[in-house]
């Protein structure tokens, strides 16, 4: 093979390893820089307490939004307010990368069939899919809901439906009106439910 040949095989297989390097570079980074999150969202972004939401699984954009939102006082939380205070773009966007590359573990709560199926006719209803797809996987910007913690999701309802949590453009405050306490804790279930 002439130089040049082995020159354009040499580029052409470290063009083809790059990406995956620069995957596990990025992983390596999110998984350096979510340290400082492990206390409250687990090493592995599965919650350690049931108030918190379990970041593993969750859409990279969802959760770089919430980042920025927090940064930028969309949002607003006494612990996640000042964590995000000091945060560069490249930092969130590393941080939800990496929990978005990490498997949702299931919640150890005790699920009541029953509300789960009201929930479930209740997700139906309002068509909770439209926004966050089958199974409430979420996407892009719209969170994933499946297997999320019953009392964090009862806590954010309750949040849109009483209007002090707003930064989704009006969206989920105008479905929580729609709630009962009944219909949240339902849908609590419910979501906690689905694996």
């Amino acid at each position: 093979m002439r130089p040049t040949g082995l020159l354009a095989s040499a580029l052409l297989a470290g063009a083809l390893a790059g990406p995956q390097w620069a995957v596990a570079q990025d992983a390596d980074a999110g998984r350096a820089k979510a340290q400082a999150c492990a206390a409250c969202h687990g090493a592995d972004g599965n919650a350690v307490s049931p108030e918190i939401p379990s970041l593993a699984g969750q859409t990279s954009r969802y959760v770089y939004v919430q980042l920025r939102d927090f940064q930028e006082g969309r949002r607003s939380n006494p612990l996640m307010s000042p964590m995000a205070a000091g945060l560069s773009r490249e930092d969130m966007l590393a941080i939800a990368g990496f929990y978005a590359a990490q498997p949702l573990k299931p919640a150890a709560f005790a699920v009541d069939e029953a509300k789960a199926r009201l929930g479930q006719a209740k997700a139906e209803e309002t068509l909770c899919s439209m926004c966050h797809l089958g199974g409430l996987r979420g996407q892009n910007e719209i969170p994933r809901l499946a297997g999320q913690n019953y009392a964090y999701v009862i806590t954010q309802l309750k949040a849109f439906k009483a209007r002090t949590r707003t930064n989704d453009a009006g969206t989920m405050t105008s479905v929580a009106q729609t709630l009962s306490v009944e219909d949240i804790d339902h849908l609590g279930h419910y979501l906690a439910a689905l694996r």
